[in-house]
Formats: structure tokens, sequence, C-alpha cells
């Protein structure tokens, strides 16, 4: 089953821990207190409960070409317990597989940019810090 399209110009951010519903309200609520613009389609589906990366990366290679995305953000249960709620920003296309973390508030430049094509995941990738965490560029 292919992973849900995202509405145009958001990124996927796919709940996969279902232990708290008021962290999940209070993860998007902070993703939406970031930015005037709507950066993200959140996705809230038990089919997806504790999905693993390698299962959405063979998911979307066996999707037909036209319904592949490139990327998705995954609320995890690090996300739902950190109070910067770091999302699990996942390659789906050009390294597939490769992560990083983004806190909710560098989460609509990530967004943004990747949507856009402005940037590629790999120059975030490779821009995190010790703890494999997006937080901005040194110019930031």
């Amino acid at each position: 089953m292919p992973l849900p399209q995202p509405d145009d110009l958001t990124s996927l951010v796919l709940r996969t821990d279902f232990g708290d519903d008021g962290s999940w309200d209070a993860v998007r609520a902070a993703l939406d207190a970031t930015d005037e613009s709507s950066h993200a389609t959140y996705v809230s589906e038990l089919r997806f409960a504790g999905v693993e990366v390698r299962a959405l990366v063979d998911e979307e290679s066996a999707a037909d070409e036209d319904a592949r995305i490139g990327d998705v953000f995954l609320a995890d249960a690090t996300t739902m317990s950190e109070p910067d709620h770091p999302l699990l920003a996942v390659d789906l296309s050009e390294e597939p597989g490769r992560t990083f973390r983004v806190p909710a508030r560098w989460f609509p430049d990530v967004s943004a940019n990747l949507t856009l094509a402005n940037m590629d995941f790999a120059e975030f990738a490779d821009a995190v810090d010790g703890s494999g965490t997006f937080r901005g560029f040194d110019e930031d």
C-alpha cells in the first residue's frame, strides 16, 4: 500500500507513535506555530504504528513512479517525548533510508526547501550536529 500523498507544497508528517494523543496534538501545534503557512500534511493511521524506516523505503520503492514521494517526516516516540519535538526526516529517493532529526522550530525551512527542490535532502543531513539533529546552518 503506497504512502499517502501530501497536500500540494507540504511535507508528509507520519505519526508512528500512538501512546499519547495529547503528545500528537502538541507536536502538530508546535509545527503549526512555527510559520503562518501550512508545511505539513498530517497522517495518523494505525497501520503506521511503530513502522520501521526500511519498511517505508521498501513500500515507496514498490509504488508507481508517479505516486512516489521523496521524503517523509516521522513523529515517533522521540518526537512525542522531547520538548522540541524533533521529527525523524527520512530520505525515500536519493539515499533511501538516510535520516536526520529536525526540531519543530526548523521544520518549515527544511520542508519548504525540500518541497520546492531548492535544496536536497543531503544538504540538510550533512549539516547535522553531533546528535544527528539539524539545527540550522551556521549563518542562521
